[in-house]
């Protein structure tokens, strides 16, 4: 083999390493805070017995908190003194374990994006299972199990929260709405903080529907056929990371229904720009921007019906 097709085979190599690499780092992932980079990318941990998690009895999943990829269920979790949230078992291919430079720990990281979770413990026969993941709370967001209760919940953003709450507020099932802003990292953010595009927050409306009228497919669909999903900096004239097209899942079968929605709507050949993104805190509006629609006894002006499904 001669040296030229050495080196053309070796550029090709490199390249489609670079291209993969490329590829990763351009993944998108949750914006962390300085607290939660200190532990999911420096590998710091938490402070035992003050964290959201270790005493917290809640049924459902936890969640990476950088990639959101599922990790452990509630059922797994134990109190094991230790002050940290402890799970005997893992969500099967969710986390790769990687013994520390000074060969005492295992650490556990997402398979999917690397985030430092934690590290895993064997033999300390605190469950029948004989392991302990030892989680930072931080690392993790909680996802609770859907509700037996006839009304449930759903949060979305699709532009300007007055025009998505008018729209909602039409439809036959639906109890309540309320505007306000979740997504970001600020707490209690005000309308102008929002629009300032430094808290991450995207204007958004909680609706609160009856299952047994309507059910959350339906709802999801709905969502689709009154805005502009395919548009990715804002909705209609409204440009900005607030106006964004984006679903906040409060349960896993949300979660499963909504990318089914999705990949019909890729199947009709719709270039789709709606994020999923686990509900986070939903923080209500000011009282003026509540109803305002009805209240100016006017319509939107960057939202229409759209009939789709």
């Amino acid at each position: 083999m001669t040296k030229s097709i050495i080196y053309f085979i070796l550029l090709i190599v490199f390249t489609l390493s670079s291209c993969k690499q490329m590829a990763q780092n351009n993944t998108k992932y949750n914006k962390l805070n300085a607290d939660e980079r200190n532990v999911i990318i420096n590998k710091g941990t938490e402070a035992p017995f003050k964290n959201e998690y270790f005493n917290f009895k809640g049924k459902g999943t936890y969640l990476c908190k950088q990639c959101y990829t599922p990790l452990f269920l509630s059922d797994n979790k134990f109190d094991s003194g230790c002050g940290w949230p402890s799970f005997d078992e893992e969500i099967p291919h969710s986390l790769i374990k990687t013994t520390d430079a000074d060969g005492l720990r295992t650490e556990i990281t997402c398979k999917k994006c690397g985030a430092h979770i934690g590290h895993v413990f064997l033999g300390e026969e605190f469950t029948a299972k004989n392991t302990r993941h030892c989680a930072n709370s931080i690392s993790l967001l909680f996802m609770k199990e859907k509700s037996d209760s006839v009304h449930d919940t759903a949060i979305f953003a699709s532009g300007c929260f007055w025009g998505t709450e008018y729209y909602f507020q039409k439809l036959e099932g639906v109890i309540s709405t309320q505007v306000g802003y979740t997504g970001g990292h600020t707490t209690n953010p005000t309308y102008k903080e929002v629009c300032s595009g430094t808290t991450g927050h995207l204007e958004a409306v909680k609706v609160v529907f009856d299952s047994s009228k309507i059910d959350y497919e339906k709802v999801c669909k709905y969502f689709f056929e009154t805005h502009d999903f395919t548009q990715t900096n804002g909705q209609g004239p409204d440009i900005g990371e607030q106006y964004l097209s984006a679903i906040f899942y409060t349960s896993m079968e949300q979660k499963k229904i909504a990318e089914k929605i999705i990949n019909i709507l890729i199947e009709k050949n719709y270039k789709v720009a709606t994020m999923l993104i686990p509900a986070k805190p939903f923080w209500p509006a000011e009282e003026y921007h509540q109803d305002y629609y009805i209240n100016k006894g006017s319509t939107p002006y960057c939202h229409i019906y759209t009939k789709i499904f």
